[in-house]
């Protein structure tokens, strides 16, 4: 597939979220809902990784540049951020070490369930 039809998928399915998420009474965040659409097509087989694979690659390799606007809004807001850091640092290092440990217990628990699978899943 040439870049813009990826792309275009990857937009696509943002502006399909986008919709969903105005539609739902609930709010939740339209990119959170473009990434369980792409891994329910990617899953289904309904999209191919080699359909996105360029475009993913671009995005993945440059995603520092994606983080930029929200280090600014942080900054902005630093006053405020300053006037609660107690709180602020008691959550982080309270859900920083609770996220590695769900996160690892996560991935041993995946490498089991291939293991004991057959491993045939590339």
């Amino acid at each position: 597939m040439n870049i813009m039809s990826e792309l275009t998928i990857i937009f696509g399915l943002c502006l399909i979220s986008e919709g969903i998420s105005a539609l739902i009474p609930v709010a939740f965040p339209a990119s959170v809902i473009a990434l369980l659409l792409l891994a329910l097509l990617l899953f289904s087989g309904a999209l191919k990784p080699e359909h996105i694979r360029r475009s993913s690659g671009f995005l993945v390799a440059n995603m520092a540049f994606f983080f930029l606007p929200s280090c600014v809004e942080v900054m902005e807001h630093a006053p405020a951020i300053l006037g609660q850091l107690a709180p602020f640092l008691l959550v982080s290092f309270l859900t920083v070490p609770l996220i590695y440990c769900v996160t690892a217990w996560v991935v041993q628990l995946l490498i089991r369930l291939t293991r004991k699978g057959g491993g045939s899943h590339a």
